[in-house]
């Protein structure tokens, strides 16, 4: 009765601890949020316990061979799926990469919590969200920096402005696009740029030269 308590809760602890990551990634607007590390996490945890204990009674008979990590080393290769939805790749800009390390991480610490090492779960979960927030901080100090920037404008000229004004800014543009749409008589341009830069001074210097051109309308910082 003891034993099957505990692993009732074992997928339950992995949730858990799969949430408290999907939290964190929940409060920086990625892609896979809560809900989905708390589903990855338990799965795992789920497939785990099943890998170990749901073929005992086969077992004990002696006749068939099995080898109980079987089913946990197919879990790795079902997250492989999930992370590739979560990996967005626009015009050169690829997003999405540490949230599916992320789901590939949170499920190794529901095998980990379904096979019964509960403290290295908890050190791993520990340890993968210690390693998010202080790359986080050292990115923002010295890491590269990307944006995408969106607008339109009626006048040329303010294009060619903006990319000598990136340039000083010692940004380099990874990707431009400019579309030209007649409406009438008046001519209007709609230009796309994404930017890597080494300060995220160097975007918010960015957005205050765009509003201060006219007859220009940003669409979009992100």
């Amino acid at each position: 009765m003891e034993m099957t308590i505990e692993l009732v809760f074992r997928p339950l602890i992995a949730g858990l601890l799969g949430a408290i990551i999907g939290l964190d990634r929940a409060y920086r607007a990625k892609e896979a949020g809560f809900r989905t590390h708390f589903l990855v996490c338990l799965g795992s945890a789920l497939f785990m316990v099943v890998s170990q204990y749901g073929f005992s009674d086969v077992l004990q008979e002696g006749i068939t061979r099995f080898d109980p990590g079987r089913i946990a080393a197919q879990v790795v290769s079902g997250i492989g799926f999930i992370g590739a939805g979560t990996i967005i790749i626009h015009r050169q800009f690829v997003r999405g990469l540490t949230t599916a390390a992320g789901l590939w991480a949170t499920s190794g610490i529901g095998l980990a919590i379904g096979g019964g090492l509960y403290w290295l779960g908890i050190a791993a979960t520990a340890f993968t969200l210690l390693g998010l927030e202080l790359l986080t901080i050292l990115f923002k100090k010295t890491g590269i920096h990307s944006c995408s920037i969106k607008f339109s404008t009626g006048i040329y000229e303010n294009i060619a402005k903006t990319t000598e004004m990136i340039r000083q800014q010692e940004g380099r543009i990874t990707s431009y696009e400019a579309e030209e749409r007649t409406i009438g008589n008046d001519k209007r341009y709609y230009v796309s740029i994404i930017i890597r830069y080494n300060s995220p001074k160097e975007e918010f210097n960015i957005y205050q030269y765009l509003q201060q051109l006219p007859d220009l309308f940003i669409e979009k910082i992100e």
